[in-house]
């Protein structure tokens, strides 16, 4: 029940607030009769006193940060077209250098052209797709499990990647072009790209481990049969080691990064061991069928050029070159392609066939595989974002 004092005080309330303007004598209604919520309050200080006729706006510290974040980009933005002009002008010099000014090259690919059987040059021309298609495939599998991609994105990421490395020493843009393909460029992106090709290099050193035995069961096991089991036994313990990494990493990294120097790059590693075994087998399985794409195409150039050998040598020889190179570092597209020529044609010369038309395959295959995707990349890295918005990161794991 209520009191006749509080029926006084509401009536005095009620004189009062029709001498108020409307817009106040809502609000305050409103406020007597629902109450006012402390937060709410917090939230409006300034404007119930006087805070919009002095002009004042209150402002959002959230807004700050990105307003700084867009100034930097637009300071970064002339330095970027810069690099991506000078990486342009960089990858024509070489390519020019490589394939026109070098003479050896040149005459190779000139010859593929004119006095190469049509044949043989033309289905090495067509496999050129299909093995980019393969490691982009592989770079697909290994990326999903750190956002979602799509194929046409991780096709574009390893173009853009083959032009960076061909330019980098030893081809470490390969992980700059991969890594900004990405939305998020999470550092463990890093480690994914070291994954596929650690994947590919497994498969040469399976093969090429293969393809040198069978050169030294050649000519070293018939005089030397205790070295060349010797040395089959050490490749296969050798072959055993080599796959340990990828598939028992945890252990691997976690004896590894006890060493101090090598912490710093555990934030790069720390997703290797979450990647299923099926999904290392598939990795592996696609790096196995470039591979074979690879070994193809030498074939067909040879075919092309007018090499004859046998099947199984030219297989051993191929393996080998592969091996070779793989071992040898490189320090641009220039250096890359004299290692290609002396393996290459120290292997065939072995089986007794001429320089030439060897040197001409070998040269050949890399214009095809290398130089000419790395021209086609150059449009991928003219319209690659560097700067971007910072995105938020999914949680960890692997996608669906």
């Amino acid at each position: 029940m209520i009191g006749p004092k509080r029926l006084e005080i509401d009536d005095v309330v009620a004189q009062h607030l029709h001498a108020l303007p409307g817009n106040l004598n809502h609000g305050v209604a409103h406020n007597l009769g629902a109450g006012v919520d402390a937060h709410d309050n917090l939230g409006q200080v300034g404007q119930g006193s006087g805070g919009e006729e002095s002009g004042h706006v209150p402002q959002s510290y959230a807004t700050k940060p990105r307003h700084a974040a867009r100034a930097r980009r637009q300071r970064l933005r002339p330095w970027v077209v810069a690099g991506k002009l000078a990486v342009t002008a960089l990858t024509l010099w070489l390519l020019w250098q490589s394939v026109v000014a070098d003479r050896a090259t040149a005459a190779a690919w000139r010859g593929l052209l004119t006095d190469a059987q049509r044949g043989p040059a033309l289905a090495a021309l067509l496999l050129v797709p299909l093995n980019w298609a393969l490691e982009a495939w592989k770079w697909w599998r290994l990326a999903r499990h750190l956002e979602p991609v799509s194929f046409a994105r991780s096709f574009r990421a390893v173009l853009t990647g083959l032009t960076l490395g061909f330019v980098t020493p030893n081809r470490v843009g390969d992980y700059a072009g991969r890594l900004l393909e990405l939305k998020n460029r999470r550092p463990e992106a890093l480690g994914a790209v070291f994954l596929g090709r650690y994947c590919q290099l497994v498969i040469t050193l399976l093969a090429g481990s293969g393809g040198v035995l069978y050169f030294v069961l050649r000519y070293l096991g018939p005089q030397y049969p205790l070295v060349a089991a010797g040395l089959g036994l050490t490749a296969v313990l050798g072959n055993a080691l080599v796959l340990l990494p990828l598939y028992r990493s945890r252990l691997l990294l976690t004896a590894v990064l006890q060493w101090r120097p090598l912490r710093r790059f555990q934030r790069y590693t720390a997703n290797l061991p979450h990647y299923p075994t099926a999904v290392l087998n598939q990795v592996l399985l696609l790096s196995g069928l470039r591979y074979g794409v690879f070994t193809a195409q030498f074939g067909l150039l040879l075919a092309a050029y007018g090499a004859k050998v046998p099947l199984g040598a030219a297989l051993a020889a191929i393996a080998g070159t592969f091996l070779l190179k793989s071992l040898v570092p490189s320090l641009n597209a220039l250096t890359d392609v004299g290692a290609r020529e002396l393996s290459a044609t120290h292997l065939f010369g072995l089986l007794g066939l001429p320089v030439l038309p060897v040197l001409s395959a070998s040269l050949s295959l890399w214009v095809l595989n290398i130089a000419l995707p790395s021209a086609a990349g150059l449009l991928f890295v003219l319209r690659l974002k560097v700067l971007r918005r910072s995105h938020r990161r999914p949680p960890a794991g692997p996608a669906a």
